[in-house]
């Protein structure tokens, strides 16, 4: 049974939003005492994105800013998003899918590169000596929406009311309507040992063809390990915002992964999969070539709980 979702009358951040050409990602930590700083910022969020964006109006800039478990409590007390805790480090038999600290996300995404810039620029400037910087990733779409590795990402991704009934919150959290929960990682490739796998054996790690990106029968391939049904036999669905990094001079090519999700148990249970194993396939293949060095979760409240908060009152 589908829950119902948050009504016209609560608005959520933008992460329906359609993928943008740039996208600047920012994870921080809130310093002591730099709890009234970050609210601020927060909750004049939408403000600075119009202030940063009103001369292109065709930029489409935009930003989703979470919380991390710790961070809520600083700032906002009870009561707690029902799903929110840290990030639950995964150790496999062969991979690892580590934990890093993180309590504020700016997931900022636009038409152009120099407005990111320059909307993390202002929000570095007004948080200044309030938050230290945990993660900066600027990201790109690469050739037709495909990853550093060469193939198309994101295929799978719901749309329209499906995307809707994946991502926000509704009754079952009454107090965080029209929010969602995200799963932050960042993933570094090993390029050189797959590109020196052929077409045809990347294609069976990934489960698709490299080309024309037709899924494969590929049992234990990434597609297959990453498609999770549920107790109702459909498949449980994520948002999925990743997009490609990288640094050619350093030998960096990576992906910053980011998933939305109404329940944050749906991308938890991906990960488990991919990293613990389950029989008969084992780990996801791709994490032979894919290592993980950073891994959050957020919550991502309602742009309305952005706006209430100078009314709303800071924890003792």
């Amino acid at each position: 049974m589908v829950l119902p979702v948050p009504s016209d009358d609560v608005l959520p951040q933008p992460m329906l939003s359609p993928l943008t050409p740039a996208a600047l990602f920012l994870v921080v930590t809130v310093a002591p005492g730099g709890e009234q700083a970050a609210r601020g910022v927060l909750s004049g969020l939408a403000g600075l994105e119009r202030a940063v964006g009103f001369s292109s109006p065709d930029g489409a800039l935009g930003c989703v800013a979470g919380v991390g478990a710790e961070a809520w409590d600083r700032l906002f007390g009870t009561p707690r998003p029902t799903g929110l805790h840290p990030f639950r480090e995964l150790d496999g038999p062969r991979h690892r899918a580590v934990s890093t600290p993180g309590d504020l996300l700016f997931h900022i995404r636009a038409a152009r590169v120099d407005l990111c810039f320059a909307l993390a620029a202002e929000i570095m400037r007004q948080l200044r000596g309030a938050a230290g910087v945990e993660d900066e990733v600027q990201a790109f779409a690469y050739f037709d929406s495909r990853n550093l590795l060469g193939f198309v990402d994101g295929t799978e991704n719901p749309v329209g009311r499906v995307a809707a009934d994946a991502v926000l919150v509704g009754d079952e959290d009454p107090d965080f309507r029209g929010g969602t929960y995200a799963v932050v990682q960042k993933y570094l490739h090993d390029v050189d040992s797959w590109e020196a796998l052929a077409v045809e054996a990347q294609e069976k790690v990934i489960g698709r063809t490299k080309l024309t990106n037709l899924e494969l029968d590929v049992p234990g391939s990434h597609v297959d390990v990453n498609t999770l049904i549920g107790p109702d036999g459909n498949e449980q669905r994520i948002l999925r915002a990743a997009m490609p990094f990288g640094r050619p001079g350093h030998g960096e090519f990576g992906t910053y992964f980011i998933a939305y999700a109404r329940d944050p148990e749906v991308p938890e249970a991906m990960l488990r999969k991919m990293f613990l194993g389950e029989p008969p396939t084992g780990h996801d293949p791709i994490l032979d070539y894919s290592r993980a060095v950073t891994g959050t979760l957020f919550f991502v409240p309602s742009a309305d709980f952005l706006r209430s908060i100078p009314n709303r009152p800071a924890p003792d």
